[in-house]
């Protein structure tokens, strides 16, 4: 991961982490998945999503707004 990247998101549900990806790409803030779940079960590990730092108070407010 590069630098300047902070976690803003973390769950054990795939399809919660790729929405809030999606949410925040329509506002135009880069978002990027690093999925940590084991392969062989998806009971194990979450899903993060990153954002650039200088981009996480408008990645907050988009996700008050957004109820999310």
């Amino acid at each position: 991961m590069e630098k300047n990247w902070i976690k803003i998101f973390s769950s054990a549900d795939f399809y919660r982490s790729e929405i809030i990806k999606q949410v925040l790409c329509e506002h135009q803030i880069d978002a990027v998945l690093l999925n940590k779940q084991a392969s062989s079960h998806r009971d194990f590990g979450d899903v993060e999503v990153y954002i650039h730092q200088q981009d996480f108070s408008h990645a907050i407010e988009v996700m008050i707004l957004n109820q999310i």
